[in-house]
């Protein structure tokens, strides 16, 4: 049974349907990309997953069990599904390590002195040691994407959803974000991203989603959709993209 598990998810904003009939497997361990145009639904899709949207049809499973059901509890999903915005989203009066155990010690109960040594266990793996005790205007904008990470992680998470976490940062920036992707990737983390980053999506992920207009139009291994695409958007997508 795959870890997560998407089917025919549909979510509208009013008239405008965004995610139209969606059916997504992602497996334990592996890193899914969904590439695609601006307002192809990538966002949208991972917001669903993790509950800040709801959706009108459909059924989301983690591990076997249908979290998209009404009434359930979203910040139990959350605490087992953790993401990542484009923005930062770090408290501007907070210090790196302040902004990172807030949540976890209020969600998991955990008193401070029992959670630091996890969370600066945390920093130090993601070479930030020495910036734990720096508030956000501090620190560069790949060094505060990095905390946000870790913020996310602190959490525990099962699943980790990255909604276009390189696009907000300078180029010479990019690199050491996705080289922590490449890291928990290594870990076993399973995760989907939301890229317009390709090159990295070719080389790092198991699966590739190209979406348009709310639906997967074609998905496989890099290898696959990236060099043989089979559908006419696809094509005309990457070779915009590759350029």
């Amino acid at each position: 049974m795959a870890k997560l598990q998407l089917r025919s998810v549909v979510k509208r904003f009013g008239q405008v349907i965004v995610c139209d009939g969606i059916d997504l497997d992602v497996e334990e361990g592996q890193m899914v990309c969904l590439i695609g145009a601006s307002g192809a639904g990538k966002s949208t899709l991972l917001r669903c997953i993790n509950l800040l949207e709801p959706i009108e049809e459909g059924e989301i499973f983690l591990d076997g069990h249908d979290i998209a059901v009404p009434g359930l509890d979203p910040q139990d999903v959350r605490g087992r599904i953790g993401m990542v915005f484009q923005n930062f989203n770090l408290f501007p009066h907070m210090t790196a390590l302040e902004n990172t155990m807030l949540a976890p010690r209020r969600v998991r109960g955990l008193s401070r002195a029992q959670l630091q040594p996890e969370v600066e266990a945390l920093f130090g793996k993601f070479n930030l040691a020495d910036r734990m005790h720096n508030y956000p205007d501090q620190l560069s904008g790949g060094q505060q994407q990095r905390v946000a990470i870790v913020r996310a992680l602190a959490m525990r998470p099962e699943v980790m959803l990255f909604d276009e976490i390189t696009s907000a940062l300078d180029p010479q920036l990019v690199g050491e974000v996705l080289d922590v992707l490449l890291m928990l990737k290594q870990q076993g983390m399973t995760m989907v991203l939301a890229t317009h980053e390709m090159g990295f999506a070719r080389q790092a992920a198991d699966k590739v989603c190209f979406l348009k207009d709310g639906q997967i139009i074609e998905e496989g291994p890099p290898s696959a959709v990236f060099d043989t695409p089979q559908k006419d958007a696809t094509k005309a997508f990457l070779a915009r993209a590759l350029k």
